[in-house]
């Protein structure tokens, strides 16, 4: 008997909503419950905001839905909004932007679902795979990881609590069953915003944005409504091996637009643009046959990167890092983040690559070919100076290659 009353309350309640929506049919063809359309304000009363749908037609929603959490109202006659059809009785359009806790039923879940229009919901916990979302009053939902935000956060504790809006992508067993998505929102809303920016981005431009996550690859940069890629190499001119060393979640930058790629929803930023590059100091503070101290930074299997000054590295090839030995890698003799003593060889400034060399190395090299060339000389027929004035040009010979 209580289980015939429940199907009976049940039915009751969805025959009332089916009412609200349809007790009085509209312009048939013309406006359909759940129909999403752009309309603009046209007044707004104590309790209603007036709307124009278009010709003679309009359309009113609830002044509440239009009020912040210190009552203040976030509209104005004129302003464009974003409503979704309900009902019309007495020639009276009714319009919604969601629906909230006030709509309880799953009869309301399941006609938003039908019609695409957002519910409002509180994340109440935490469960396994997504969060467990309150609807319509007391009515229970699931939203997955996956569909919660663009982007998948360290702490998804953080969410509980919250109010949000979502999509019902998935209502079975009588309401039993819902599946939610705040995600499906956000892109909605991302893309409004796209294409507003369409218009006002180009690549080259210097832009601002606020940092909302760090990835092993780059960090997503909030910009304007929309979410840029810093590319992990375009954070700073030096190597980057952890991200979170440079940048922090919240922190505002300024970034250069690498590229726009409206069609596949991507923006390339690069940080590092817009600070001065450092390969441009090379050819006066790091002249051929100079010698300086730099850090190691990290070996390869063909030789080992010597940090000169953040952003500029230099390459020892294996073959200079025996001293005469043959070696198999270069951690036989150096380790990384161990400072050295280097004498730079060659500088290709296009090219961005500096060839170094071990300075005791060099210094040996230079040492056996006095050696060898006083050997030579002496058994040579000729004067003293003249063997220095050969001496003093075989090492300029030497020392321009």
């Amino acid at each position: 008997m209580e289980e015939q009353n429940r199907i009976t309350e049940e039915e009751g309640a969805e025959k009332s909503f089916a009412e609200l929506l349809g007790e009085s049919e509209p312009e048939r063809g013309w406006l359909k419950p759940g129909q999403r359309m752009e309309a603009v304000i046209v007044k707004i009363s104590p309790d209603w905001v007036f709307i124009d749908v278009g010709g003679k037609h309009e359309g009113h929603l609830d002044r509440r839905e239009f009020v912040d959490k210190e009552g203040n109202l976030t509209v104005q006659e004129g302003q464009t909004i974003r409503a979704y059809f309900l009902s019309s009785h007495n020639n009276e359009k009714l319009f919604t932007t969601k629906v909230s806790a006030g709509e309880a039923g799953r009869a309301v879940l399941e006609d938003a679902w039908r019609g695409g229009i957002p519910v409002e919901g509180l994340v109440e916990k935490e469960v396994k795979g997504g969060f467990e979302i309150r609807v319509a009053g007391e009515l229970r939902g699931f939203c997955p990881f996956s569909q919660m935000g663009l982007f998948r956060i360290a702490t998804p504790s953080d969410w509980v609590g919250q109010r949000l809006m979502f999509k019902i992508i998935e209502f079975g067993e009588r309401g039993r069953n819902i599946v939610l998505s705040h995600r499906a929102i956000l892109e909605e809303e991302q893309a409004k915003r796209r294409d507003a920016l369409k218009e006002s981005l180009k690549e080259g431009q210097t832009v601002r944005g606020t940092v909302v996550s760090l990835q092993k690859f780059g960090a997503f940069v909030e910009l304007g409504g929309v979410q840029a890629l810093i590319p992990i190499s375009e954070v700073a001119w030096e190597h980057v091996g952890d991200i979170s060393e440079k940048l922090s979640v919240g922190q505002e930058v300024e970034a250069v637009i690498l590229k726009l790629d409206w069609d596949n929803n991507r923006i390339s930023l690069s940080l590092r643009s817009t600070m001065a590059d450092p390969w441009d100091r090379v050819e006066k503070e790091f002249p051929e046959g100079a010698s300086f101290t730099g850090t190691v930074a990290r070996l390869t299997k063909f030789g080992a990167f010597v940090t000169l000054i953040p952003g500029v590295d230099g390459l020892i090839h294996i073959s200079k890092l025996g001293r005469g030995k043959r070696i198999t890698h270069p951690s036989e003799v150096l380790k990384e983040g161990e400072p050295v003593a280097i004498t730079i060889e060659k500088v290709d400034r296009e090219g961005k690559r500096i060839s170094l060399a071990l300075t005791g190395e060099v210094e040996e090299e230079k040492a056996e070919e006095i050696e060898d060339f006083q050997k030579y000389v002496g058994k040579a027929p000729g004067s003293f100076g003249s063997l220095g004035d050969a001496l003093q040009k075989k090492m300029g010979t030497k020392g321009r290659k």
